[in-house]
């Protein structure tokens, strides 16, 4: 377990970049005051209104949190959403100066109004999305472009997170995954609902039922696993796929045909699993930078799931906490 501690040490001040939906996940608190006289519904007083990171931020704020120096790059409007998210970040010490602003969107965000009482447990009532779904224009993916020409020579892993709102354009997709082929970066996409689209890219992280839709037909037992794995490690060329599989652990497949099944580090009460992928590609690249061997990659990284899960809402794992959990597996 020394070993352990002192190798997840080098995961501290690695250099990532991280590219993606830049979203902003809003938490409005209210308390039930009384029933409306103009429709049968619930007024709310308004106790507290809270941004927190989401999409591509929460992988930023994850990495930071961890020990990582990490270069932000995304889309952001010019409204009190991107000001907010801003300030999040900068909380983490993260370089938020490749967050473009396009004052024609809005900066995505999902707004979730909880209601309780002073009697009745919280809870959410309602979710409203805030999202522009035209594709980003030509000159908003140039400065994207711009942006990573200017910090690709400084970081030593690169993560992709593709939340379906467009910031990965094709023509980002392409200069990125060239870039770290060439330079031999490690690399990771963590692509919601197109992963077919990154051909070329180092590692892939989908969950089981990404995967599933991916391959178009159910996992239903370990063969059906494994022939999925190989199917999407073929089509996308890619160097090693992870797999997130909820109670059931992780799996890790490599170039080669090499398969890793990892069970969960720890089966105390999972209290939310919002973002707990995102905590786990986080890890995962930072271990790969410090030049950990994938199959330990991959076991960092599901123990830092492991603590996400047991938070509520989306949250971050911060490296003291990550070092506890081995300590308390150990």
């Amino acid at each position: 377990m020394q070993k352990l501690t002192t190798l997840i040490k080098k995961m501290l001040d690695r250099k990532i970049l991280v590219i993606g939906d830049m979203i902003a996940d809003v938490y409005l608190q209210g308390q039930i005051g009384r029933i409306s006289r103009e429709a049968p519904v619930l007024i709310l007083d308004n106790i507290e209104e809270k941004i927190v990171a989401g999409g591509a931020a929460n992988v930023v704020a994850n990495v930071a949190a961890l020990g990582g120096e990490v270069y932000a790059v995304g889309v952001v409007g010019d409204d009190n959403y991107a000001e907010g998210l801003k300030n999040v970040l900068k909380y983490y010490e993260v370089h938020t100066e490749g967050l473009v602003t396009d004052p024609m969107r809005p900066t995505i965000s999902k707004t979730r109004v909880i209601a309780g009482g002073r009697a009745t447990v919280s809870q959410q009532i309602v979710r409203i999305d805030r999202e522009n779904k035209s594709p980003i224009p030509k000159k908003i993916e140039a400065e994207l472009i711009a942006a990573l020409d200017k910090f690709l020579p400084q970081v030593e892993g690169i993560v992709l997170s593709d939340y379906g709102s467009g910031t990965i354009t094709e023509g980002v997709k392409k200069w990125l995954i060239r870039y770290a082929g060439q330079k031999k970066i490690p690399s990771i996409v963590d692509s919601r609902y197109d992963i077919g689209r990154f051909d070329g890219i180092g590692y892939i992280k989908q969950n089981d039922t990404e995967l599933a839709n991916y391959v178009g037909r159910d996992l239903n037992d370990m063969s059906a696993l494994i022939d999925a794995g190989a199917t999407i490690m073929k089509k996308l060329n890619a160097n090693g796929a992870l797999i997130t599989r909820g109670e059931k652990g992780m799996s890790l497949f490599e170039r080669g045909g090499a398969v890793h099944h990892i069970p969960v580090a720890d089966k105390s009460e999972v209290f939310d699993v919002s973002g707990a992928g995102d905590t786990c590609v986080a890890a995962f690249i930072l271990a790969l930078t410090a030049e950990i061997n994938p199959v330990l990659a991959a076991r960092i990284a599901n123990v830092a799931a492991g603590v996400a899960v047991r938070k509520l809402g989306t949250s971050t794992v911060n490296f003291e906490e990550l070092r506890r959990a081995f300590e308390a597996i150990r």
